[in-house]
């Protein structure tokens, strides 16, 4: 199955390990960077991490124009998304419109996670096959994928302290939730553009939640997006240049002046949902949006970023030509990527689902024209958390939450710790052989299991959502 690589340039994804690096004489990532001094001699240096966990790049957090949140407000924040998560069914059945609000709004960042896994599905689709992760992890994996996977793990997001230590947990976890996906869909396999998705779920939580998260957003969201031939891709390509004929006629004109094919520029942006073109404060918000609305929101973004860099007549005549017309797509300034101006703009964008259903009709209409039935046919496009759980309603026991973290009152604590304390005496008396006497040869003597050396093993996960989940 032909999937696009960067081996052959059909879809080469831009910025390697060291093409990313600020300083051309950085050798390494992480905490523990190693620099070459002017004498050629290395010296190791502590690394800045900022607060997404990046310690460099072009998606380290610079603080500018930035979108500070008060205390208090996150904290009131925190607390209405806990309410809503705890009643997630009522809260989308009845009040999606508070959820949507609040989603625009921004997920508080310790909530993320659980949001992310609510809003998708993930949570039910996690239940209802309990223990399916598992029996995927434990599969070796089709060598063909798990080869291509291997070579594409230190390539997501090298400058991110989470996935910047070769064979680190970071990587292990990325290396089993996509080999879980090639297992889980064989009849597609992998496609590089899944594996930033994967590590962005991974940056907010564990390796199975972030599986399911990964096989709503492939089935539900962008079906047909990493299948091969990459038919889907192509039709919202062109989707998204027909709706910027009503959104920019001035940019529409020009990049059909310059027959500049949409898969040239918004592959990436679509694919990878923006995670590796846009600042992080802007990814994270266009993510909380996405799963709560939809690709709708992937093509606004889209819009609006066409529409800043090619929708006026001065810009215009900047780009004589489709070589200059690509490198100002390639290169937007910071402040049209800004979290503030970019979620507001996004939100004011009048295209909705129906508009973009209505053009994918016709340009399915087209496609046959030109080029005949389609070779994939992709199940129907989820719009959003509303329509998939529409679709797939669940039980409130597929909705319960599991919490991880007990907090004990002291009573409690000092009780169970007499209790335990009393069941080890037990045992260790249980364990001794009756006629065992302190004349007993040494020779002869019969050891507690308790005293037993224990082999310990090292865990091949970094974080379990069944028994480390700190997320709250």
């Amino acid at each position: 199955m032909a999937k696009p690589d960067r081996d052959d340039g059909e879809f080469e994804f831009q910025g390697s390990a060291e093409q990313l690096t600020s300083n051309g004489s950085t050798r390494s990532f992480g905490s523990d960077a190693v620099t070459l001094d002017s004498d050629g001699t290395e010296t190791s240096r502590e690394k800045e991490v900022d607060k997404y966990g990046f310690t460099g790049g072009a998606q380290q957090y610079r603080g500018l124009h930035a979108e500070e949140i008060p205390t208090e407000v996150l904290r009131q924040r925190e607390a209405k998304w806990l309410e809503m998560l705890n009643s997630w069914d009522k809260w989308m059945a009845k009040k999606h419109k508070k959820v949507k609000a609040r989603c625009q709004k921004g997920i508080p960042p310790s909530l993320r996670g659980r949001a992310w896994l609510y809003l998708t599905g993930g949570k039910v689709k996690e239940e209802q096959n309990r223990g399916k992760f598992q029996e995927l992890d434990s599969q070796p994996g089709d060598p063909k994928w798990v080869d291509v996977i291997e070579r594409d793990l230190h390539r997501q997001f090298p400058f991110h302290e989470m996935f910047s230590a070769r064979g680190g947990h970071g990587q292990q976890d990325l290396f089993r939730v996509l080999k879980a996906y090639t297992l889980h869909r064989p009849e597609e396999g992998y496609c590089q553009a899944q594996a930033p998705i994967a590590a962005v779920l991974l940056m907010h939580m564990p390796a199975e939640d972030a599986f399911w998260v990964l096989v709503q957003i492939c089935e539900k969201y962008l079906p047909g997006y990493y299948s091969s031939g990459l038919e889907a891709i192509q039709l919202d390509g062109e989707i998204l240049y027909a709706l910027l004929r009503r959104v920019s006629p001035v940019a529409h004109r020009h990049l059909k002046q310059h027959k500049l094919e949409p898969i040239l520029y918004m592959t990436e942006w679509f694919m990878c949902a923006f995670s590796r073109t846009l600042p992080w404060a802007s990814v994270l918000r266009v993510w909380d949006m996405f799963l709560c609305e939809g690709v709708k929101i992937l093509f606004r973004v889209g819009l609006v970023l066409l529409k800043c860099m090619l929708g006026s007549q001065e810009k215009v005549r900047a780009c004589p030509g489709l070589y200059e017309t690509m490198e100002r797509l390639r290169a937007i300034p910071p402040q049209y990527m800004q979290e503030r101006f970019l979620v507001q703009e996004t939100i004011e964008l009048s295209v909705s689902e129906k508009d973009i259903e209505k053009e994918h009709l016709a340009q399915l209409r087209r496609w046959k024209d030109t080029h005949g039935d389609l070779h994939y046919r992709s199940p129907p496009r989820m719009h959003g958390a509303k329509a998939v759980m529409a679709a797939e309603p669940p039980d409130r026991q597929d909705l319960r939450q599991r919490p991880t973290i007990v907090v004990e009152s002291p009573s409690e604590v000092d009780g169970a710790r007499d209790t335990r304390k009393a069941k080890r005496e037990k045992r260790k008396k249980s364990a001794l052989p009756p006629q065992a006497t302190d004349n007993t040869p040494p020779s002869l003597e019969v050891p507690s299991p308790l005293l037993q050396p224990v082999s310990t093993h090292a865990s091949r996960e970094s974080v379990s959502s069944a028994e480390h989940d700190t997320y709250l």
